[in-house]
Parts: C-alpha cells; structure tokens; sequence
C-alpha cells in the first residue's frame, strides 16, 4: 500500500517577510514586495524592476568555514530550512539519528561564477579565486551546503527543472515516501535576486518596464500586463510519512495528495495549453479526488502574455463549468522562479490555514482569456481545505500539487 505523505513544517524567507508571520500578514494586506533597483539601470538593466530580500547575516549563526561556501541562495534556503525545522518541531539530534532525505529547487548560481570569473581576468591567477567558489559556483550549491550544515544523511539531489523546480521537489519527494523509500524529505527552492543571475533575462525583453509603479508591475493575467518581474528567496517544506509524523508526534498541518507533471514538447520558451492541462489533470486523477473539491487555484501565471494567456485556457479547459478562485500571489511577489514552486505551496498553506484568499492585486481588466476564470482583485474571506498549485518552467516542464488541510 502506499503510504500517506503529510506536510509537518514549512520555513519561508521572500520578499514579503522573512518568517511565516510577517508572509502572512503581507498576504492578508496586498503588499508588493517590488521594488525599483538604481543599481540594475547603472548596468544598463531595461527594467530596474525586482523583489527585495534582505540577505541575512549569518556571522554567529554559522561558522566562517561553513559560510564561505554558501552562495546568496543557500542562505535564503537556510533561514526558511531553520524556521522549518523548528516549527516540524526536528531538533539536531533526530537528524543525526534517522536517515532524512533532501530535495531543493535550484538553476542557477550565476553571481559566484561572474566573480570567480573577474577574478581571473584582473589577477591572472586562479589560486585567487578562494576555496569557496568551485561549491557557490554549482547548481548542487543548496543542497551541498544544507547537507552537510544539518547533517542529513538520506537521498541529497539538486532538482533542477526551471521555474516549476521548488514544486518537482516537493512532488518527487512525495513519491519516494509513498513508495517507502524515504521516511522524511526536506523540500524546498531557492532563488538568487542578484542583477547577473537575471540579466539574459531582461535582455530578451521578458520584464515588466512599469518603472514608475513597481508595486503595480507584477499584473498577472489583467489585460494590460507587459512582463514579469524576477523575484527571488527561499522556501522549505519538510514532508514525511504518516507513520512517521504520528510516531515523533509531530504537528501535522496539511497532505500531499496528488502530483501531475508533464513536458510541453513544443516550444524552448513559449508554454502550449495542452502540457500544462496534461499536469492539472494528472494531479487530479492521483489525488483521487473531484475537480469540485479543490477550493482555490495558485495559478503559475507570471504576468506575460502568451504564459498567462495559455494557463487561463488550460485551468477553464479542466475546470469547466466548476470555478473555484484562481489568483497568481506573483502579483505580489514577482517571479520567484527556481523558487516558486515551494513558496507558493506555503502562500496557499497560510490562506487555507488562515480563511483567506490573497488578492491578485493589480487585476483591473481581464483579456478574453482570463475573463473565463474566477480571479479575485480583492482579498476573499472563504474557507477551504484543498487547493492546487501549479508551476511551469522554460523547455515545456509542468509540475502540478494537489494539497489538502489534515483530516486525520
């Protein structure tokens, strides 16, 4: 049989608050966390648009051993790996003890390879470069470092799948302790908010230019959106078996139930509407579960045309007749990438726990597309106990999850 897999802690560090509380309380206020960047215009940046994240200062935290290998997004993955720990209520000594698994979302880490890089030109001499930058430099760098800071001695993978990557963690976590493989998996994704790891980006022209109203940028599915904005951070949710939850007596706050995923198969960079409702309806049939049973939709859409357009006709295509709310928190947030998959998990864990759907903030008027779906522009009072959350990425890959509040 397989085995239940249960969310028992989740650790949050964005640009809408560093901890759980101060992310739920953005959420319940509509708060952009955008921000405009003078030093991105002084690079020659299009759009000097882009999330804030404080990057945290871990002297006494950690050792200057430990980091010194760490690039920006590993101590975004720290911070919300810390808070997730403690809230799973998993202590140092229950690591050492059990064989925990570790799965986290992660493309880049472009900032250290552009050092290094300057470093050799300027010195003609690699010696320079330090010890740090071969393990800032790898995608593996989130799961090297958060390996070996909290000892974890289980299955240690860099999933790297573009944007839905946080969300492919979570999914492929959950079937390692449904088939009983893993006990216990943390999971997350992080994302680097530094200028060089988005800067290809804004040179094909996929950013927001609404210079003059950062807060109002990120306008996902309203008909007058004209680009995403990049965002960044990092997100952690620890899953387990039921057995294993009720054995430690951990706090057990919601269930995986179904993960979809598939492959475009089409296009490097432009989405299809038959991928993603592929990776809907997936989730679905795995969750063994009626489409009317989930309560609200955290929709991928980033805010660009053809995205955004696509996913309305994918959701209204699997949904019908039945309209649940639908709303991108990327409208707050920006586009968190890498990351995403994982903190939109706990954006819609903080609402459901909560009684609340955070507004799409800045939809005003909907294109023909978006018009079909049930997109609130204001904060909805509303219970519910499933949602689903999708995440798309460049090359076609979809990731899908079904979550639903514990029922025991």
């Amino acid at each position: 049989m397989e085995r239940r897999v249960v969310i028992t802690g989740v650790g949050i560090y964005s640009c809408l608050g560093k901890n759980l509380d101060e992310v739920k309380q953005s959420l319940w206020d509509g708060k952009s966390g955008i921000i405009f960047d003078e030093v991105r215009k002084s690079m020659g940046f299009r759009s000097a648009l882009t999330g804030h994240v404080d990057l945290p200062n871990l002297k006494g935290v950690l050792s200057r051993n430990q980091r010194v290998y760490m690039p920006e997004q590993a101590q975004y993955a720290y911070m919300a790996t810390a808070e997730a720990l403690k809230n799973a209520k998993l202590d140092q000594d229950y690591l050492d003890a059990h064989e925990v698994g570790l799965l986290y979302g992660n493309d880049s880490s472009a900032e250290p390879v552009v050092k290094s890089v300057d470093t050799m030109r300027e010195k003609g001499d690699t010696t320079l470069i330090g010890s740090g930058g071969i393990f800032q430099s790898m995608n593996s760098a989130v799961t090297m470092n958060l390996s070996c800071i909290f000892k974890l001695k289980g299955i240690n993978l860099t999933v790297s799948g573009a944007c839905a990557s946080g969300s492919h963690a979570i999914g492929l976590g959950s079937l390692l302790i449904k088939w009983g493989l893993q006990d216990m998996v943390v999971c997350g994704g992080a994302q680097e908010i530094n200028p060089y790891s988005v800067c290809s980006f804004d040179g094909i022209s996929a950013f927001s230019t609404r210079e003059s109203e950062p807060a109002k940028a990120s306008r996902p599915f309203d008909r007058d959106r004209d680009g995403l904005v990049p965002s960044g951070g990092g997100a952690t949710v620890i899953i387990e078996s039921l057995e294993s939850a009720i054995k430690r007596g951990a706090p057990i706050l919601a269930e995986v139930i179904g993960y979809g995923f598939s492959s475009n198969g089409d296009h490097i960079s432009v989405p299809n509407v038959d991928g993603p409702r592929r990776s809907l309806e997936m989730a679905i049939r795995e969750a063994g579960i009626r489409k009317e049973e989930i309560g609200y939709v955290n929709a991928h859409a980033t805010s660009t045309h053809v995205g955004d357009q696509n996913e309305a006709k994918a959701i209204a295509s699997v949904f019908d007749d039945y309209k649940p709310e639908v709303t991108s928190t990327k409208s707050q947030t920006g586009h968190e990438m890498w990351m995403a998959g994982a903190s939109e998990v706990i954006y819609s864990m903080l609402m459901m726990k909560n009684d609340f759907i955070a507004a799409n903030i800045n939809f005003e008027n909907p294109d023909e597309d978006s018009a079909k779906l049930n997109i609130p522009g204001q904060r909805v009072s509303k219970h519910f106990d499933t949602f689903l959350s999708n995440s798309f990425g460049f090359g076609g890959t979809n990731s899908t999850l079904i979550v639903r509040d514990f029922k025991g």
